[in-house]
Order: structure tokens, then sequence, then C-alpha cells
């Protein structure tokens, strides 16, 4: 694992920018193309903003296969959708083809969306590997839409599944553990005092939170705090 403890919020988001600058750059010359799982949330927010507003002509917008590491069961223009955020934060702001563009067909069933989208992940041959995969880290220790306590937390096959998440009384449509620890480069953004407990006891305590599964089988494993994320001392 690389930790790696910036001074700021927006010093995070720049390291993430330069992160994605280098990996998208580095696909695109190997293999032509750069595919990307996108995550929701405040710290992903302004990394997308940042990408457009500062390193848009270092990108190959292009060559870039968005998808999405999970989603609410909301339609597209809904306030909560994941979609939405990052439509809004970058990608109506730059020349993406709408093809290149995966999202989760969230306004269906959830167990429907969840299949059609591991049939479009499949899509992309073999064994699916994205080359960077984006997620955070929730209060309660969960990442993308895999809570504690999941079923989720078992799935050996399903790429993408759709549990339903009690807390939250609703349904979720998430990637599952082995497409995320099959990511090339699989970073978690994380910003905030609030998140400084749990930050301390995914990455130091006994293994009993989901973001701990994630560990990449043949991949980089990244994990970007700001200073107020940062373990409590």
């Amino acid at each position: 694992m690389d930790l790696r403890v910036l001074n700021s919020k927006e010093d995070l988001a720049r390291a993430a920018a330069e992160h994605f600058v280098s990996k998208s750059s580095e696909a695109v010359a190997q293999k032509g193309s750069f595919t990307v799982a996108l995550s929701g949330g405040s710290t992903p927010k302004a990394l997308y903003e940042l990408l457009v507003d500062q390193f848009f002509d270092q990108i190959p917008w292009a060559n870039i296969h968005f998808y999405w590491s999970d989603e609410r069961h909301v339609p597209p223009d809904h306030p909560d959708s994941n979609y939405r955020m990052a439509n809004q934060a970058m990608l109506s702001r730059v020349p993406v083809s709408p093809a290149n563009v995966h999202r989760v067909i969230s306004e269906k069933p959830a167990a429907d969306a969840a299949r059609d989208y591991e049939d479009t992940i499949k899509e992309i041959g073999g064994n699916p590997r994205l080359d960077l995969i984006l997620l955070g880290l929730g209060a309660d220790g969960h990442t993308a839409s895999i809570f504690p306590g999941s079923e989720v937390l078992d799935e050996t096959e399903r790429l993408v599944a759709a549990p339903w998440v009690q807390k939250l009384n609703a349904y979720r449509i998430t990637m599952t553990l082995p497409l995320l620890n099959n990511g090339a480069s699989v970073v978690f953004l994380v910003s905030g005092a609030e998140k400084a407990q749990i930050v301390k006891e995914v990455l130091e305590g006994p293994e009993k939170y989901p973001a701990q599964a994630v560990k990449p089988h043949n991949g980089e494993l990244i994990w970007m705090l700001d200073q107020d994320a940062a373990f409590i001392v």
C-alpha cells in the first residue's frame, strides 16, 4: 500500500489529478485507451473540476472510457446521482463521446441495472481490468456501495451487484470485490477530520471493514489523504 498525505483538500485534488493524467497518458500510449471508474462524493468532485480547469490539455479525453464504481438507485437527473455529479463537474465540459460514457442505467430495477452494467463492463474483454478505480471511504468503513455486513462482501463471481442497504432503506448498484481487486491502480481519496478515526481503524486496525477487503491482486493500492483525514495521534 502506498500512503500519501497531502497538506490540504486542494493539494489532495491536485495529487489525484496528476495521477489521473499520468495513468491516462500511459494507458493510451500503451494500448490506445484508458478505462476509469469514477466515484461519487465531494472529494472526487473537486478532482473532476480540477481536471477540466487546470489539466484539460494534458488529458486524452477522446480515448477515455468512463465507468462508475457505484451508483445510487435513482434516475440520472436526480440530485443524488453519482453520474449527474460527474457529468456536471466534468463530462459535460470535455470532448468525450457519449459512447465512451458508460453510466449505470439506474432508473431500471436495481437487479436489472446491475446485470446490464456487468454486461457493459465485460465488453472491455477478458477478465475486465480497469486502469484506474477511484474510491471513497464512508464513516462506517464502507467503500463503493459495499457496506458492513453486506452479502456483497462474499461475492466471488459477479462483477456488479445490487445489494439492499438497510441503513439507507435503498438499493445500491456497486462494483464487487472481484472487479475492484482486479484494477491496475486503485486509489482511495479521503478528506476531512470527520474521516480521521475510520481511516486509522481501516489502515491500522483488525480487518472488519469493507474498505479493508480492497486488495488489488496485481495492481497498486494508493491511499491519498488530506492532513485532516490523516491518523489521529
